[in-house]
């Protein structure tokens, strides 16, 4: 349940980022660099996930790793793609 809701909490992050990219771009090409920009936000809030579960959850960084590339990567595949049509446009 954890993961789905930091899966959750990432993709509303990344709404966020893309609603001040158009209120401080007022453009397409505002809300892409935005998102771009919530990629390296992103790593360094899911590598903080790691770190809370390692060392207050008793995990180990073996059991995490997956944990960390599914954590990160949904969302960032999502802004990946947002980025790609917001420049084709």
């Amino acid at each position: 349940m954890h993961i789905v809701m930091v899966i959750g909490a990432g993709i509303l992050l990344l709404c966020v980022f893309a609603m001040f990219g158009w209120l401080w771009g007022a453009s397409t090409a505002g809300i892409a660099l935005a998102v771009k920009a919530f990629v390296p936000v992103w790593l360094v809030v899911a590598c903080v996930n790691m770190w809370v579960g390692v060392s207050h959850a008793g995990y180990s960084v073996r059991e995490e790793t997956p944990i960390l590339v599914l954590n990160f990567a949904l969302p960032a595949i999502l802004a990946a793609l947002a980025a790609w049509q917001l420049s084709r446009g």
